[in-house]
């Protein structure tokens, strides 16, 4: 606090947004709780509907195969929307776009519950993803505005109830299943939507004196939006020519967004002029690699344990639960040791122990499944991932200013969602071509031990990528 009375100047942290004090003023956590139902309903419900496609494909007379599109045509309508958020929230503002989010959501969830065949419940959730592909990233922007400097602070405890999304889904789903109607996957939102909506209109502050006008980059819509969604798609369908081509076909339109939005600096979909600040761009790179090394290692321990090790789908989720725990932990004290240690201490710290905590994946693909290796591994894993992301959004926030704060959203929430993909592919593409000749079950260990190299080498680059950031909040400056 000192420091940053002492040079006003050079500190990044709005003074209208933020408590002057380190006490918290009840006031952000009220809007950041209500923020938080938006990504905590859409995280419920993916988790809801993902493990009931089997039942709903027998219930609506459909193959999986068609099926599935309940949750792929939800994720592509989420990604196509996604640049949208920062010029939305520029016109309209935030609070009114949250209001018709929340709204849209709520509504479509009636109509998957009223859905007649396969086909309509599949358009309604298309129609869901649209709604449901802005609510993070506003919830994210919301509480970054709401709570300054203590973001991490604030977040950490706010990412709980998102954790426990994927826990509490399953039981959910189960109880719908067993004791009523497949409907009520989707009918169980309204009770919710409405609680929100109502807190919504009680608890988030009116912004209407920030929206400006400013004109939709058309051009850029139509290359960044049908791009990523190309980019995604491709990317689960590499085993196939068509998957190779629409991925390839995603990479030259984003390719073709860059070299147009560098042209039109402010009046681009995406403001490059964010990236030209070391702290935001390390703290993107950070969030891309530690994203993508998290969501690859999602793909590739769960196939490791049944592919190599023969363990069933019912043994692999228990094995796996030392990860989630690890993450439910250590998430909420994230902030206090933020406040306590840094931003680069805990960020580093946390790629450093998560990228030692999978090398014992290359000990078991070598010597074979050990619990006692395992176990502690994986929970070192989700205590070392839950560090890493929450200090670098910190800091990239703390790096530009409050109306700079929804295009710097978009940006954030679109790196880090390519992340993912991008990991993935790799280790699976490669995964893929080291088992294409092998047979023997030792064979098989030793392909996902270099799938598993790649996976540490992940780590290794977003911990290089993590000691460039900012020791603390103090040092950050606009545009840095």
């Amino acid at each position: 606090m000192a420091a940053m009375s002492q040079t006003p100047p050079k500190t990044a942290v709005d003074t209208t947004d933020a408590p002057a004090t380190d006490q918290l003023d009840s006031s952000v956590w009220k809007i950041a709780g209500v923020a938080l139902f938006g990504a905590l309903l859409a995280q419920l419900d993916a988790t809801i509907v993902n493990v009931s496609l089997s039942n709903l494909a027998a219930e609506l007379n459909s193959s999986l195969s068609t099926i599935q599109w309940i949750t792929s045509g939800y994720l592509l309508a989420l990604t196509l929307v996604l640049p949208l958020n920062g010029w939305l929230v520029d016109r309209i503002g935030a609070k009114a776009l949250y209001l018709w989010c929340f709204s849209t959501f709520t509504l479509c969830s009636a109509l998957c519950g009223l859905a007649w065949s396969a086909p309509a419940l599949i358009g309604f959730r298309v129609l869901q993803g649209i709604s449901g592909g802005l609510l993070a990233p506003m919830t994210q922007m919301m509480i970054a505005r709401a709570a300054g400097k203590h973001m991490a602070r604030v977040a950490g405890y706010m990412a709980l109830p998102v954790l426990l999304a994927p826990v509490l889904g399953p039981v959910i789903a189960g109880a719908i299943l067993q004791y009523a109607s497949w409907r009520w996957l989707f009918l169980v939102n309204l009770p919710v939507g409405g609680v929100a909506l109502l807190l919504v209109i009680l608890f988030l502050p009116n912004d209407q004196n920030e929206t400006k006008r400013r004109t939709l980059d058309w051009s850029g819509l139509a290359l960044l939006s049908p791009g990523l969604v190309m980019f995604l798609y491709g990317s689960e369908r590499l085993d196939h020519t068509a998957g190779l081509v629409i991925l390839s076909g995603g990479m030259v339109m984003m390719a073709a967004f860059l070299w147009t939005a560098r042209r039109k600096g402010d009046d681009a979909l995406i403001d490059l002029r964010l990236f030209s600040g070391k702290v935001f761009r390390t703290a993107a790179v950070t969030q891309f690699l530690s994203n993508g090394g998290m969501l690859a290692g999602q793909m590739l321990i769960p196939a490791f344990l049944i592919q190599a090790c023969g363990r069933t789908p019912g043994e692999m989720g228990w094995m796996l639960a030392p990860l989630g725990i690890g993450m439910m932990l250590t998430n909420p004290f994230m902030g206090a040791l933020t406040d306590k240690l840094g931003i680069r201490c805990v960020s580093a710290g946390g790629a450093l122990l998560t990228f030692a905590a999978t090398l014992p994946m290359l000990y078991l693909a070598a010597h074979g499944l050990r619990l006692g290796v395992l176990i502690p591994a994986l929970l070192l894993r989700g205590i070392g991932m839950s560090g890493v992301g929450l200090p670098s959004l910190t800091a990239a926030y703390a790096s530009v200013r409050r109306e700079r704060m929804p295009m710097a959203t978009t940006s954030l929430n679109i790196v880090q969602r390519l992340g993912g993909p991008t990991m993935t592919t790799l280790c699976a593409t490669f995964l893929a071509w080291r088992l294409k000749s092998i047979d023997a079950g030792h064979a098989v260990s030793g392909a996902y031990g270099w799938a598993f190299l790649i996976l540490c080498g992940t780590h290794a680059v977003a911990f290089l990528a993590a000691v460039q950031l900012p020791r603390r909040l103090d040092d950050v400056a606009f545009g840095e």
